[in-house]
């Protein structure tokens, strides 16, 4: 989301980030809503876990793995 941000700068020290404003709207959506802003937080350490990690399983094999057949 961040990927899109212009930085501005005065006398080389940031001053101002401008970016696309649908990512503003989205933003101040869920920074003015704590559950919104914990659902997020979640999913990206979700996506962060899923990009460490190869290894996949598919449901058969947890269903055996946690003994429910």
């Amino acid at each position: 989301m961040l990927d899109q941000v212009q930085i501005i700068k005065d006398r080389d020290e940031a001053r101002f980030a401008v970016m696309p404003y649908e990512d503003y709207l989205f933003l101040r959506e869920i920074l003015n809503d704590q559950e919104k802003l914990e659902d997020y937080l979640d999913y990206l350490h979700l996506e962060q876990v899923k990009s460490e990690s190869s290894v996949r399983y598919s449901l058969e094999e947890v269903k055996q793995m946690l003994d429910m057949e």
